[in-house]
């Protein structure tokens, strides 16, 4: 008797609760709870509002919507920022160029002699020719060609006269590479010119412009230098073995005379190319 009054209890009491389980389900699949409304469709937008809202719910307003946006000064169709500072730096710039364009000594490059056939693609140049069966190419950029200068401190207190100023130069850095039909790898000179024998003046003893820095053999046509094959530095060569390989480049066209129009030809390029640079910075700032 009592086991079945136990029984009858605890079937009433599972009864109740899945009752009341049932009811706290059916919010879940109601109509009226799953009908689209901003609440559900867009929830961050209106955690956003709720952010933004001014009631006691919220408590506080976020930085994000209370933070003032400057607005331009003035404004135009690109929607870029234009300010007084702006104006200044385009109209500089415009002066800039025009001084720039006086200066600049011809529109067309100056040409190589030696039968030299010029590549460009940007910044980089090439100088290509073949001899008896063998193609020599010459590589140099013009970025960063210009060296600095350097005043002594009395001439920096006063300013010289414009005419008084030294002619903008460009002596890039340069790798000659000889390829021969039957070799694997080409012979491949990195180049530069020395500051000292650059500058040097009428009536001292000529020597070569130009200075072999580095030979490596290198396979045909990389564009980078594997540090995985031997490299000679010439800072500490043997001076025969050096005079050999400067007679190897200038049997080759490779010369002082090659050396001087290179430098003609870079400072042309690179003329060219801080006007067209100064030209794309004015649009850009003036938006053009």
């Amino acid at each position: 008797m009592l086991k079945s009054v136990v029984r009858a209890v605890g079937a009433a009491v599972r009864l109740s609760t899945a009752t009341t389980s049932t009811a706290r389900a059916l919010p879940l699949t109601s109509p009226t709870l799953c009908a689209p409304s901003s609440a559900t469709a867009r929830p961050f937008t209106r955690s956003l509002w709720m952010m933004n809202n001014n009631g006691a719910s919220s408590g506080y307003r976020t930085k994000l919507f209370s933070s003032k946006v400057l607005s331009p000064s003035v404004s135009c169709g690109c929607g870029g920022l234009h300010t007084e500072g702006d104006k200044a730096f385009g109209d500089f710039l415009s002066d800039e160029i025009k001084e720039e364009r006086k200066i600049q000594k011809s529109t067309s490059l100056p040409k190589m002699s030696g039968g030299w056939e010029l590549e460009m693609n940007g910044t980089e140049v090439k100088l290509i020719k073949s001899v008896s069966g063998e193609k020599i190419t010459v590589t140099f950029n013009v970025n960063n060609s210009i060296p600095p200068s350097f005043d002594e401190e009395a001439d920096q207190a006063q300013q010289k006269p414009a005419e008084d100023e030294p002619e903008i130069v460009s002596t890039p850095n340069f790798v000659v590479e000889v390829t021969k039909q039957a070799a694997k790898h080409s012979l491949v000179f990195d180049c530069h010119y020395p500051e000292d024998e650059i500058s040097h003046g009428e009536g001292e003893e000529e020597s070569d412009i130009f200075a072999i820095r580095e030979v490596s053999f290198q396979p045909e046509g990389d564009s980078e230098w594997k540090e995985t094959s031997y490299t000679l530095n010439t800072d500490s060569l043997d001076w025969a073995l050096y005079d050999h390989l400067m007679d190897f480049l200038a049997d080759r066209g490779v010369d002082n005379t090659f050396a001087d129009e290179l430098m003609e030809l870079s400072t042309a390029i690179e003329h060219q190319e801080y006007i067209r640079f100064l030209e794309d910075l004015s649009s850009f700032v003036k938006c053009k």
